[in-house]
């Protein structure tokens, strides 16, 4: 009987061909490309056939298969990369995709994306051109070097520099600055990758500028210096200046290099963050090469920027490396476009929006803070507890690791439900709301909602407040 039951059910399947003959099945191909329409219907029919075959219950009709298929073809043509809302206080979050662009950088973007460009292509003399003049002069009058260039991330800048400098040859690095960077891609790995052989000289609390000389051979092509932008190693510890390894390198013929990462255009101690090296400085200080993010806190897309000497950008420039590793026309429109807001630090500070969100007074904040505390109030009813608190946001993207930003947090306890349920509808949403927990309570920091964010927030907290 059990088998005649499912073979009846079988049969009662609707074939493909008879569903789309269906009047809300027309509208649906209307609406979504034909063929993923036809999947669609073929995937959401066998997977009530799989059911039955295994002996689930199953009711179903051709209502609900087309039902299912409506569902299928949504979250099929749903981007995977779409917009979320940053209200974790995390300023350049990782995985939320670092920097938010300035205007100027998302209309430079728009503009060559939609049109033909300069891109290698010089309209004065008719020939080609070269891609990396369009942020080279920018980044020699921001930062006072000799050359520059950009490729696609910071860690194609250090392989690149690297393997330019030192393929085939020794490179040495102080054993505590063997850090491990996003994703598990560690500084041994990319100097293994870029053909040169590491030595590592120190300890990992101490190194000595004696350990660098007493390491210099015939096979040495380079000193690194890696900044510890996303780390700090405290108390019984030394490290070589910049000055110093690079009056060691004069001394001894070997070039400096220096990876900074952070990529910080202008001073942000008047701002009451902590002391932090801007790429200017390494400069001034003499190293060879220099190297930065351009999606941290210099607020741009991401990129690699490898700033020095001109001999030194030459190297980089003519690596087999520098092709595979080279900006697209989005990215470089926008990172010139980032790079001319600086050209006017004060402009810099209001234009660049992570740059606004690092230096943004706490007062401000808890003033924007409590007017969302009262809109939701009046609003909720019963359905939470909600107030204004002090917390600290984070600068985020592996920067300032010890920099404490005070902050004031909307604090929301629900009364309906857990706060892990409300800090999920919060992100399944759409656009994705990306809260914190803590002590049971949700927490909305508005040092890193975007203008006009906070209304977004307000109204969905309200609308699952009304759902209950």
């Amino acid at each position: 009987m059990a088998r005649m039951d499912t073979n009846s059910l079988l049969r009662r399947l609707p074939k493909t061909d008879e569903l789309l003959k269906r009047s809300d099945v027309a509208e649906l191909s209307a609406s979504f490309p034909r063929p993923l329409v036809l999947d669609c219907l073929r995937d959401a029919v066998e997977s009530v056939r799989a059911r039955i075959r295994a002996g689930d219950e199953v009711d179903f009709d051709d209502d609900s298969i087309v039902a299912a298929a409506g569902e299928l073809l949504i979250e099929r043509m749903t981007p995977s990369l779409r917009r979320v809302i940053n209200a974790t206080g995390i300023i350049v979050h990782t995985n939320l995709g670092r920097s938010v662009l300035a205007p100027e950088a998302i209309a430079a973007a728009v503009d060559v994306a939609g049109h033909y460009s300069t891109l290698e292509y010089d309209v004065r003399t008719a020939e080609r051109g070269s891609r990396h003049v369009h942020v080279e002069s920018l980044l020699c009058r921001l930062t006072g070097a000799e050359a520059a260039m950009a490729v696609n991330n910071n860690a194609a800048a250090v392989l690149l520099g690297i393997a330019a400098l030192a393929q085939g040859r020794e490179a040495i690095v102080s054993r505590g600055q063997l850090v491990e960077i996003g994703g598990s891609f560690r500084i041994p790995d990319v100097m293994a990758q870029s053909g040169a052989t590491m030595v590592e000289v120190g300890a990992t609390n101490k190194t000595h500028l004696r350990d660098y000389e007493h390491a210099i051979g015939e096979k040495t092509g380079l000193l690194l210096k890696v900044h510890s932008s996303n780390f700090r190693v405290v108390g019984f510890t030394e490290e070589v200046t910049l000055a110093e390894l690079v009056e060691l390198g004069r001394r001894r013929g070997v070039p400096v290099y220096e990876d900074q990462g952070s990529g910080v255009l202008v001073d942000l101690k008047p701002y009451g963050l902590p002391d932090e090296p801007t790429v200017a400085s390494s400069v001034a200080a003499g190293a060879d090469l220099v190297s930065v993010s351009g999606d941290k806190l210099l607020g741009g897309p991401q990129a690699g920027i490898l700033v020095g000497r001109a001999e030194t950008i030459a190297k980089c420039k003519a690596h087999p490396l520098a092709r595979a590793l080279r900006l697209d026309k989005m990215t470089l429109a926008a990172l010139e476009a980032t790079l001319r807001l600086y050209l006017d630090p004060e402009r810099a500070m209001e234009r660049i929006p992570t740059l606004r969100m690092l230096t943004k007074r706490p007062e401000h904040v808890a003033v924007r803070a409590r007017h969302m505390v009262d809109v939701i109030g009046e609003g909720c009813g019963d359905a939470y507890w909600v107030a204004a608190m002090p917390d600290t946001s984070r600068a985020g993207g592996g920067a300032l690791p010890m920099a404490d930003i005070p902050t004031t947090v909307v604090t929301v306890a629900p009364r309906t439900m857990s706060a892990n349920e409300l800090e999920a509808r919060l992100r399944l949403g759409e656009p994705a709301i990306v809260a914190r927990i803590k002590d049971d309570r949700v927490l909305i920091d508005p040092r890193t909602l975007s203008d006009g964010e906070e209304d977004l927030v307000i109204e969905r907290l309200l609308a699952i407040a009304a759902e209950g």
